[in-house]
């Protein structure tokens, strides 16, 4: 059975920005910042290059193949069913991973102290609950999620100026910029360090993490109404919108907190208290809260459509490929997902599950540009150069991720084929 065509443009970019706009923004800065030092800006601006190239392999892989499953129907069609299989391996253990990490987040803000894992695990089975009664339900919570998620960043943006137009005068921010300023007298704050390039680079990976959201709007492709048309535009405003944010939000940690953002897990509560708005805290942790939730949210439906679409195609058990008929969702792909992410939370940490959630993201993004470099002729809306300079970019961002989390995420590559294989030989012996 078929998905219902029910999601307009402003609902798709809806989901993108929701997927994107979640936990990441509030608290990767620290991390970002240790290792990237005053090149934040720069680091931010390669992760948003890479994001943009892999946005656009997305968006015109997607307007020819409008279906659930995102790269692992493309890559199947474009290049062949081995390569939509490892696409589809990479996004599940990627996202999984990703939806534990949320929902750590979200507890982290929401729960009281020593309650973390059970509410992060009742959250985890409520939006499962929300996604078993239908999309359009899925797409109207995270309008409202995201929409209280931009109140709360646009209070850190407003005070993060303050503060700075307080502290600094016209002259010292340009010293700052330029790095002639290298003492905490001459600004307020303690400078930020000049980083080395791997620095650079790795920032980049964290940051990528945050940006990589977009992809859900893909994976829907067949509840999209005009997907040829939508899908592609709902991509780059998405992606657009977040880069607007992420750069606004990263101006005022950096400009107001300087150092001391390394040290901090809040960097922007504190950059409210710095700027006396400490009356605002609460609003800013409901705001974190919430975007964690929303993006939580986004990444189960994407991953529950991806399943469906590999179920489909036997490359995972042939029983999750059941859509229910009255609310037009895979009930049991969502619901078994959902296990999974809870399994992952009463046995892992946080760092962990950011870093093998990279690993799988950016090889689901290379096989993306390789499938989209591929396409000819009417297919074809961006130009090559950019799906080779995303390849380029995924490789290089993989190199920089720890090398534990690299081991673990090739180790469960290696099973999925070995799944596959398995599967293959066991089904030829029947026929």
């Amino acid at each position: 059975m078929p998905l219902k065509r029910q999601l307009t443009l402003s609902d798709a970019v809806v989901v993108g920005m929701g997927s994107m706009i979640g936990a990441g923004v509030f608290a990767v800065w620290g991390p970002v910042l240790s290792v990237a030092g005053n090149a934040l800006l720069a680091a931010l601006a390669i992760a948003a290059i890479v994001a943009f190239c892999n946005a656009t392999a997305s968006a015109q892989l997607a307007a020819v193949h409008p279906v659930s499953g995102g790269t692992y129907a493309y890559a199947r069609a474009e290049i062949g069913p081995w390569a939509g299989f490892i696409a589809g391996w990479c996004f599940l253990i990627g996202k999984v991973a990703s939806c534990a990490a949320m929902a750590m987040t979200f507890a982290a803000y929401a729960a009281p102290t020593g309650f973390e894992v059970p509410i992060a695990v009742l959250a985890v089975a409520a939006l499962v609950v929300v996604n078993c009664f239908g999309v359009t339900r899925t797409a109207l919570l995270t309008r409202i999620l995201v929409i209280i998620s931009l109140i709360g960043l646009a209070i850190v943006v407003a005070a993060g100026a303050i503060a700075v137009t307080t502290r600094l005068t016209t002259e010292q921010l340009g010293w700052y910029w330029s790095g002639v300023a290298t003492s905490s007298s001459e600004l307020g704050i303690e400078p930020l360090s000049d980083p080395t390039a791997w620095g650079v680079l790795q920032g980049a990976a964290l940051l990528f993490f945050a940006f990589a959201g977009y992809a859900r709007i893909a994976t829907m492709g067949e509840e999209v109404v005009t997907p040829r048309r939508t899908i592609p535009r709902a991509i780059i405003f998405a992606l657009t919108g977040a880069v607007i944010v992420y750069t606004l939000v990263g101006l005022a940690v950096i400009l107001t907190l300087g150092a001391d953002a390394i040290a901090t897990a809040t960097p922007l509560a504190d950059v409210l208290t710095v700027a006396g708005w400490t009356a605002a805290s609460p609003i800013l942790h409901i705001a974190a809260a919430t975007a964690s939730l929303g993006a939580l949210l986004a990444l189960l439906t994407g991953i529950g459509r991806t399943t469906l679409a590999m179920a489909r195609e036997e490359d995972l058990p042939r029983f999750l490929a059941v859509v229910d008929e009255r609310w037009s969702v895979p009930r049991r792909a969502e619901i078994a997902i959902g296990v999974i992410v809870i399994a992952i939370i009463l046995v892992a940490d946080l760092r962990g599950a950011i870093a093998f959630s990279s690993f799988g993201v950016l090889l689901y993004y290379l096989i993306a540009n390789v499938a989209a470099f591929r396409q000819s002729g009417d297919a074809r809306r961006y130009p090559r150069a950019l799906q080779i300079l995303g390849a380029i970019g995924c490789l290089t961002l993989v190199a920089t991720l720890p090398a534990a989390g690299i081991l673990i995420g090739v180790c469960v590559i290696i099973a999925g084929v070995v799944y596959r294989v398995i599967r293959i030989r066991v089904t030829r012996s029947r026929a």
